[in-house]
């Protein structure tokens, strides 16, 4: 009888814990709740010109295991904007990623890159950018597609912030931190 009844009481504290998980993981921020924020971000014109970055990646115990700098080159045409990026990491590697980015209206983008698997896509409201997409990362000799959840946020006409984690098959893999400033 007392096995039956702590066997209940341990179910339900279970479904419970379960039921907890399950509506945090549903309460993730969104676009939206920062539609008010300011200054406004409109990616067309922050996005246009010379842009110096500087970041970090992160591993999942927030050890820094990598830095570097970015020098982007970016322009519009219409609704079509292009996004030419300089990695050069501390340990004197280079990296060459160029987005083509399209303004689908309503605040929604859609991009790819040639190490970027199908369509990325993204939202702005307010002072904030969410982009979602899969990247094809070379790690030695083998390659990992790893998902992004990368949110930048307008801090001045002049800086952006921009977080993204990383991560393969829901778990956490690390974080790239990166400053934007544009000339």
């Amino acid at each position: 009888m007392f096995g039956i009844r702590l066997s209940r009481v341990w179910r339900r504290g279970v479904l419970a814990a379960l039921a907890c998980l399950v509506l945090t993981a549903c309460a993730s921020p969104t676009p939206s709740d920062y539609a008010q924020e300011k200054p406004r971000l409109d990616l067309k014109e922050y996005f246009d010109g010379d842009i110096d970055a500087y970041g970090i990646f992160t591993d999942r115990s927030g050890k820094v295991v990598r830095r570097f700098t970015v020098r982007i080159k970016a322009y519009w045409e219409g609704n079509k904007g292009t996004l030419e990026e300089d990695f050069i990491y501390s340990d004197g590697e280079t990296q060459r990623r160029v987005w083509t980015l399209i303004d689908e209206g309503n605040g929604r983008y859609t991009g790819t890159a040639s190490d970027v698997v199908g369509e990325a896509e993204g939202y702005v409201a307010g002072n904030a950018f969410q982009w979602n997409y899969v990247l094809r990362l070379p790690v030695g000799d083998t390659t990992y597609d790893v998902s992004f959840d990368d949110w930048m946020f307008l801090m001045n006409d002049k800086v952006m912030l921009n977080r993204a984690t990383m991560s393969k098959f829901g778990i956490r893999l690390g974080e790239v931190t990166l400053s934007f400033y544009k000339r």
